[in-house]
């Protein structure tokens, strides 16, 4: 039985405390939050969870086996950090850290003290994602050509982070999930339209060595709800639209050929439109995928799905990003 402790019962928290209690292999003991009237609400719904606004009393307990940090990206570091060295496993909200330097610190240290360090990065737990996943695995799409996401609704505005770190992580993680190919470089652009400076509408270009390419569009100020990814490949296309409530993934068997034409025609362009392929997709919650492989992690010390190298790339590709927009939008090297 894995021992749990959770800090910060505020949007996220609630989520994986409900997750976590209904497992049987693991226990709830304690929820940390600053604010009491959280920890009152916690309280009601969970009457044998102890609760604090003191976090230490979470980290010191030498019967808590794990931590579980939901907290705002500001405080990552400084909690996960705290957390291995009390010789906790620890799970956080994505993103892992607000900086790269932070989190190669953060990855070294749980290396050094033996401990796993996991970033919940949801999506990767979903039945689309891995639909997707087992389509790319079987080369239903062919030759993976390219990688187009738009991830956009009205707010909500961050004070500490932009639409980069809020957004995008989403994309980004799944980019890296589906395409092992690492980029060479990245460019990206942004606009802030609020007085503090910080990007509300991003756009981040991906190029590859191989030829293969990926854009992610994601904003702030649409008035539409969009969470879409196209992934095209040199036999079919997937789509994959989140706000679908139950067709998320389409398989396209569309496409084009191109051909030596005569002189006056360089090339012929051949287009294809063919069926389309719904697979059917479990509404099983992500989340509750996610904590089993926190906890199976812990017991047998095998490689979570989302592991802390994983979560590493997802927070490298997100400083780099922020990078080329802070000096002239210019390419970056993915070193």
């Amino acid at each position: 039985m894995v021992t749990i402790g959770v800090i910060g019962y505020g949007y996220w928290g609630p989520n994986l405390v409900r997750n976590f209690f209904s497992l049987s292999s693991c226990r709830v003991k304690t929820i940390s939050d600053s604010i009491q009237h959280r920890l009152d609400l916690a309280k009601k719904y969970y009457p044998s969870i102890q609760t604090t606004t003191d976090v230490k009393n979470i980290f010191k307990d030498s019967s808590v086996d794990a931590v579980v940090i939901a907290t705002p990206i500001s405080s990552h570091f400084s909690l996960v950090k705290e957390a291995l060295l009390n010789n906790k496993h620890v799970l956080v909200e994505k993103p892992m850290t607000a900086s790269l330097h932070q989190a190669k610190k953060l990855v070294e240290l749980a290396r050094s003290k033996k401990r796993l360090l996991m970033v919940d990065h949801t999506f990767l737990y979903t039945d689309a994602v891995q639909k997707i996943m087992k389509l790319l695995a079987a080369g239903e799409i062919g030759k993976v050509r390219y990688f187009d996401s738009t991830r956009t609704n009205l707010g909500l505005f961050q004070a500490d982070v932009s639409v980069l770190w809020d957004l995008a992580v989403h994309d980004i993680s799944l980019l890296l999930y589906f395409i092992k190919e690492r980029p060479i470089s990245i460019q990206a652009s942004g606009a802030s339209h609020t007085e503090n400076d910080i990007e509300n509408i991003a756009f981040i270009t991906l190029k590859y060595k191989s030829g293969f390419i990926a854009h992610i569009n994601c904003s702030w100020s649409s008035p539409l709800k969009i969470r879409m990814i196209l992934i095209g490949g040199t036999r079919k296309m997937i789509v994959y639209n989140d706000v679908e409530p139950t067709e998320k993934v389409k398989l396209y068997d569309s496409g084009y050929s191109l051909h030596r034409g005569t002189k006056e025609k360089k090339f012929i362009v051949d287009y294809r439109v063919g069926d389309v392929y719904i697979p059917k997709i479990e509404l099983f919650e992500g989340l509750s995928k996610m904590a089993q492989d926190f906890i199976q992690s812990i017991k047998t010390k095998n490689k979570p799905i989302s592991s802390a190298m994983y979560a590493l790339e997802v927070v490298k590709v997100l400083s780099l990003a922020e990078k080329s927009i802070k000096t002239g939008e210019r390419p970056i090297q993915y070193k």
